[in-house]
């Protein structure tokens, strides 16, 4: 790809934003929404759960796959068509008759969505070659999820109070619009210099994977652990397959020699640990503000913002600081609120007072805001630019597996505790569980961002790009040959 401007780097940027921001701010304005579609859908929390993990569920599955086949057959062109589909399926979720059509339309966007983020954080990489430049780039991206935090509440709750549920969805079209037009016309193309072939047997089992454990999950409160276990050995027997396949294959869909990376392995399972409590506290916290507390979605979508503004203002910090100082600093610091704002709750009872409520909110926005920048700059400025795609792909793959599993688990802990009768008498001590889950994932991320940042993780680092750089020189030596 040709050496841009300033000025259209800073383009180029906004474009790829663009789409994070339609992706986060579906997601933010879903979960605001869930109380009013329950009623309306007549959905259990189990299919509460579903319109949400289907969604994440399917965007996990296709990441890598996305990823990969940008890299090979051009990132421009895959990013349109996410545009494409993405749009079309928003406009479908708006007119779902029933809970199985919202969920199966979900899985539409989820399709269009797996082609958005990887792939512009590929361009992003391709595009921003300076570390430092890169990293304050990568800082304003992780800025536009605070955007959508603390817009998608706010905006969500006012759309929901004065037209509906269904409105939620039209924010996407004229977005997804914008960003097509502007992407046709001011990205350019870019693509590996060695195309990967497909993996269509390793697809085939992370789609097993985390589509039978995220069913497991879900449907174990209410069918039983019987029911569910042929899913779960499914699911085990997908992953065995995968980490016994995918090394023998010259061109993996998965390519495990990332993981021998420190820093990388550090960063993908604080990526799944961080984006799992981000998806528990947002289900726990919609649910108890309107169901226990008896808020309409406006008011709840306003004690949403103490959680929402943290965010925002974090995380271009927590982008300088990586460029400046590197992961470590943000990374402690993300880990220390998180860990905090999990105990106020699951120790010290933080829905017991409003000052208390609002504590626990404003530290889960602080520790969120500083975790997702050190995530993707770790993910991808280590490798090879020719693996960008995949990096990068394999770091949105743990914030979406990360989100499903948060949502399943705290949901499944949740709905085995409450009572339908008297939900809002049990909904406190039946959430527990989950906030103590949340504070566990707080703590993985304080744990692995002190032990993955240091001098021993950097080395591991430098090997295994220096090992990919041979391998893909070898590569392009036998293709010239």
């Amino acid at each position: 790809m040709p050496e841009l401007s300033h000025r259209r780097r800073m383009l180029v940027l906004a474009i790829c934003c663009m789409s994070l921001l339609i992706v986060s701010l579906d997601n933010t304005v879903l979960n605001v929404a869930l109380p009013s579609m329950q009623k309306e859908l007549h959905a259990s929390t189990a299919g509460l759960q579903w319109t949400i993990d289907a969604y994440t569920l399917v965007l996990a599955s296709l990441l890598m796959l996305a990823g990969s086949t940008a890299d090979r057959i051009g990132r421009k062109r895959v990013f349109m068509a996410g545009l494409v589909v993405f749009t079309i399926g928003s406009a479908l979720c708006s007119v779902a008759p029933d809970l199985e059509m919202l969920v199966a339309f979900r899985m539409v966007q989820a399709v269009g969505g797996s082609m958005l983020n990887p792939v512009a954080m590929s361009i992003i990489t391709n595009t921003f070659t300076d570390p430092r430049e890169r990293a304050r780039a990568i800082g304003a991206w992780g800025a536009v999820v605070g955007i959508s935090m603390a817009a998608g509440p706010l905006v969500g709750g006012l759309l929901v109070e004065s037209v509906g549920w269904r409105s939620i969805f039209w924010l996407n079209l004229p977005v997804g619009l914008a960003a097509l037009l502007l992407t046709l016309r001011y990205i350019p193309e870019s693509r590996a210099p060695k195309a990967r072939r497909p993996d269509p047997l390793g697809q085939v089992m992370v789609i097993a994977l985390f589509g039978c454990l995220t069913y497991a999950i879900i449907e174990a409160p209410s069918a039983g652990f019987t029911a569910v276990l042929p899913f779960a050995v499914v699911a085990l027997g997908a992953l065995a397959g995968l980490l016994r396949y995918e090394p023998r294959r010259d061109e993996p869909l998965i390519d495990l020699r990332f993981f021998r990376s420190a820093p990388f392995s550090g960063a993908t399972v604080i990526a799944v640990s961080s984006f799992a409590a981000l998806g528990g506290f947002l289900f726990l916290s919609t649910l108890y503000l309107q169901n226990v507390r008896g808020l309409d979605a406006l008011h709840a979508g306003l004690w949403m913002l103490p959680m929402a503004v943290p965010t925002f203002l974090c995380a271009p910090l927590s982008g300088r600081l990586v460029g400046s100082r590197g992961p470590r600093l943000p990374l402690l610091i993300a880990g220390v609120a998180m860990t905090t704002s999990g105990l106020l709750f699951a120790a010290f009872d933080a829905e017991a007072s409003d000052v208390t409520l609002l504590l626990g909110y404003v530290l889960f926005g602080v520790g969120f805001g500083f975790v997702n920048a050190p995530i993707t700059n770790t993910a991808v400025s280590g490798m090879p630019r020719s693996q960008a795609g995949v990096a990068a792909a394999i770091a949105s793959t743990s914030r979406q597996l990360g989100q499903t599993l948060g949502v399943a688990v705290v949901g499944a802990v949740l709905a085995a505790g409450v009572s339908v009768s008297s939900y809002r008498d049990t909904f406190v001590s039946a959430a527990l569980p989950g906030w103590w889950i949340l504070a566990g994932c707080g703590l993985v991320v304080l744990v692995l961002g002190a032990a993955t940042t240091g001098t021993w993780a950097r080395r591991t680092a430098e090997r295994t790009a220096e090992r990919l750089e041979a391998t893909d020189v070898r590569d392009a030596a036998s293709v010239s040959a």
